[in-house]
């Protein structure tokens, strides 16, 4: 790669079901963030290839009352990011609700609260459009097998101009089951383009599929259809979902998302133009995805990426963190040093973290790094502990635990997945987790704790407790939740009890290339 050149992806974590808007010279990306806390990430580019994260448009997710503790796979579904009427707007379905929407002036906000645009279950993927030539506003949306019933179709209604509600019943306008070796169409994007309505949507699954597009000359069809982008023989495999954008100079592009495992839904960048005979949109490399590729007509800026590091001043967070349910007052305490103070948070689920709302979270990087961090264990109380853990269906973490004897030992832990759709285990149903290797004594109750994360989200863990770094435990591959990539995180908790438990404190967060 050069400076004049990029190469895929341009997002190497798991940035899920992005789609993208411009306005003036600056771009701006939306993703996926399911039942984490805040949601609805914002980042920024101005080039389209370097990003960086600039905050978060949903505080809480709402019903607040059903997101207090973990849902890992429900919650924020592929949004749709417009800017219409000087102000931005985000819908996107919630699969268990429906379709949500928030806007506000200013990308940073303030955002308002989420407002229900039409309720009922399995609605996903929805997407805005406010015609210019008409004045009219429409909305499109997909469907959830596992909550409607039905899926592989696309459902339209004229919408309200100020997109608080849907006007009509709805109809479909694409039924995949009517297209021969199309299967579980969804995610749709619905633009205006040269006189026709044009619906960009994925079909074949996340693993495998491809990028369909739709044009009809009225919004409720019909509709004819092309695959516009699918693998071919790279080794991108199923290259779909995102959005198109157009830049200042009038170039085209199309940001989608490449699904790889534990690392979650990577995002690349392809160049697209409209074919000049029959009108259709070409993207990547006549239909391919494209690796490495020029890089758009825009002014070249520092490289950027979304920060990752943290040194925790005054015990505040950075914005790559989210918690992994709507969070309560006290979990972080803020000081007047640097490092992140964690209470150690009474809990029943001790021994699962899936089930656990108090882990501090952000995406596992998709290319081989070690991550490192600074960990005081100060609670005195019995089995309270606090670490750093690779986060999935199953899940590994390292750190420190007060003994019965009250003394402070070193542990490595590890669970293997739960069954498809399980939920974690009730009180007093036994403990997931196991050993990964013999605890240790820290007598200083501190660590520096350390995983490598090789190719293939397979990670090592090792630690420092003052006599240099040493490895842990046998090799833990990562795995991803049904729709989430695995998830680095910190954690401080204690067994049920009565009165405060204490806290840790973790410093220099680092992630460092392999």
């Amino acid at each position: 790669m050069t400076h004049e050149t990029y190469t895929n992806p341009v997002l190497n974590a798991d940035w899920s079901d992005p789609d993208v808007v411009r306005v003036g010279d600056d771009f701006y990306l939306t993703a996926s963030s399911f039942g984490r806390a805040p949601g609805l990430p914002l980042l920024h580019s101005r080039d389209l290839v370097d990003w960086t994260l600039i905050g978060h448009a949903l505080e809480r997710l709402e019903p607040a009352a059903e997101f207090r503790t973990p849902r890992h796979d429900c919650g924020v579904w592929a949004p749709s990011l417009r800017h219409h009427d000087d102000r931005f707007w985000i819908f996107w379905g919630d699969p268990d609700r429906g379709i949500f929407q928030i806007n506000a002036r200013e990308i940073r906000g303030p955002w308002s609260r989420p407002l229900l645009v039409k309720e009922g279950k399995g609605l996903i993927d929805p997407c805005p459009l406010w015609d210019e030539e008409t004045g009219e506003a429409y909305l499109v949306h997909a469907w959830a097998r596992s909550r409607a019933g039905v899926k592989n179709r696309l459902t339209g209604h004229r919408m309200h101009p100020e997109g608080t509600a849907v006007l009509d019943e709805g109809k479909v306008i694409v039924e995949g089951d009517r297209i021969p070796g199309w299967f579980t169409l969804e995610g749709p994007k619905l633009y205006r383009h040269d006189g026709w309505f044009w619906i960009l949507a994925p079909a074949g699954g996340v693993e495998s599929g491809w990028q369909g597009a739709f044009r009809a000359r009225d919004f409720f069809g019909p509709y004819e259809e092309r695959i516009v982008l699918e693998q071919k023989d790279t080794d991108v495999n199923g290259p779909h979902q995102g959005g198109w954008v157009r830049t200042p100079s009038g170039e085209d592009w199309f940001l989608h998302f490449q699904q790889k495992g534990a690392y979650g839904r990577v995002v690349h960048l392809q160049p697209m133009r409209w074919d000049a005979a029959g009108g259709w949109p070409v993207i990547g490399d006549e239909g391919a995805p494209v690796r490495e590729h020029r890089r758009p007509a825009l002014p070249a800026g520092p490289p950027a990426a979304p920060a990752t590091d943290d040194d925790f001043p005054g015990g505040r967070f950075g914005r790559q963190w989210s918690w992994t349910a709507n969070p309560e007052a006290g979990w972080a305490t803020q000081h007047s040093a640097d490092g992140l103070r964690l209470t150690c948070l009474r809990t029943a689920d001790a021994h699962d973290l899936r089930a656990l709302p108090n882990i501090l979270t952000q995406r596992l990087p998709g290319d081989p790094c070690a991550v490192e961090v600074e960990l005081e264990l100060h609670s005195e109380e019995p089995g309270a502990r606090a670490g750093l853990t690779v986060l999935g269906d199953a899940y590994g973490w390292i750190g420190l635990q007060r003994g019965a004897d009250r003394t402070v030992h070193l542990v490595h832990r590890f669970a293997e997945p739960v069954a498809a759709g399980a939920p974690p285990a009730p009180c007093g149903a036994g403990e997931r987790e196991r050993d990964a290797a013999h605890a240790r004594l820290a007598p200083s109750g501190r660590a520096r704790l350390r995983i490598e994360i090789g190719a293939g989200a397979r990670c090592r863990f090792a630690y420092d407790i003052g006599d240099g770094l040493r490895r842990s435990g046998p090799v833990f591959t990562a795995t991803p939740w049904r729709w989430v990539g695995a998830l680095l995180g910190l954690f401080a908790l204690a067994p049920t009890g009565t009165g405060h438990a204490g806290a840790a404190t973790f410093g220099e967060f680092r992630i460092a290339p392999l």
